[in-house]
């Protein structure tokens, strides 16, 4: 019973510690051959990942390839993974808009690189790359946002999926693409639909490779609302004062919202009060919460 004990207090402080590091799902126990990917992805250029963080929190992660409706290539994912780094450092960040170049989101792979890497292995190896890599961004400290303007497809639409929000400009359209493909989605994009939407709406979504357009991505609950503008420019501008509404305040308090957020949908109940408790240690007597306690803060 003791040793029963045991490995369960020490699973559960993992799993904290996971969350609090920014810890990837896979390694080598599982078969994962991250060096050898790196090199092989290294191989297929083109395009970028931008990253600007602006003086208020708010940081615009932009995926740039036009020419390919913003497809990632080979050294995109490898840039995804450094940028998404960076902002696991970002001690002043409190906000994240992802959205594509040039009015359309993402078209998902570069089919030059998946054809040129269609060997089961190397599948599996992009799999847990980009899994991982994802599934870091979800747990970033900051309150994400897609911002789908035209169309977000395959993995594409998976990538939206890693962000806490989506927002819609209209004419847009997200499609889970991969039935036609011959595949299920494979970097996250089916699991955290599924926690969404539910299973039964991930399930239509999936087996109907069905266009969501903004009316029905709104119904669904796998959009929060349609911007007014479908403008580049002028939709960005739109998705940042709607982020604003929940990054008001400081940094280090935000962060602790999403933390004890992302703690309550990742791990079980008992594990989650107590990451709960962490984090609260956090801020509690700390400068913000001095502040508001001196200036009497009242709730309207």
């Amino acid at each position: 019973m003791a040793v029963a004990l045991w490995k369960s207090l020490l699973q559960t402080t993992k799993s904290r510690l996971s969350l609090q590091r920014g810890m990837s799902l896979y390694n080598s126990a599982h078969g994962f051959e991250e060096e050898e990917i790196k090199k092989k992805l290294q191989q297929f250029g083109g395009g970028s990942i931008n990253l600007s963080k602006e003086n208020n929190g708010i940081g615009v992660l932009t995926l740039n390839n036009p020419k390919l409706m913003n497809a990632f290539t080979g050294t995109m994912m490898l840039e995804l993974q450094e940028r998404v780094t960076e902002l696991e450092n970002w001690k002043d960040g409190k906000g994240l808009i992802i959205h594509g170049a040039e009015n359309t989101f993402c078209s998902g792979s570069d089919l030059n690189a998946v054809r040129a890497m269609s060997s089961p292995q190397d599948g599996m190896n992009i799999c847990m790359f980009m899994q991982n890599t994802l599934t870091r961004l979800k747990r970033l400290p900051l309150i994400s946002v897609a911002l789908v303007q035209g169309k977000a497809l395959g993995g594409g639409a998976e990538f939206t999926t890693a962000c806490d929000f989506r927002l819609m400009t209209p004419g847009s359209e997200i499609r889970f693409v991969h039935k036609q493909m011959g595949l299920v989605p494979g970097w996250g994009g089916a699991a955290r639909l599924v926690q969404i939407v539910g299973s039964g709406a991930a399930l239509k979504l999936l087996s109907g490779a069905l266009k969501v357009d903004p009316e029905r991505a709104v119904h669904l609950g796998l959009a929060e609302e349609t911007l007014p503008s479908s403008d580049e420019t002028r939709s960005l501008e739109e998705a940042q004062a709607w982020l604003n509404q929940y990054t008001k305040g400081p940094g280090e308090v935000i962060q602790a919202v999403k933390k004890v957020i992302t703690a309550g949908r990742e791990l079980q109940l008992e594990a989650a009060l107590r990451a709960e408790k962490d984090i609260f240690g956090t801020v509690w007597g700390r400068p913000a919460n001095l502040h508001a306690v001196a200036q009497s803060t009242k709730h309207k």
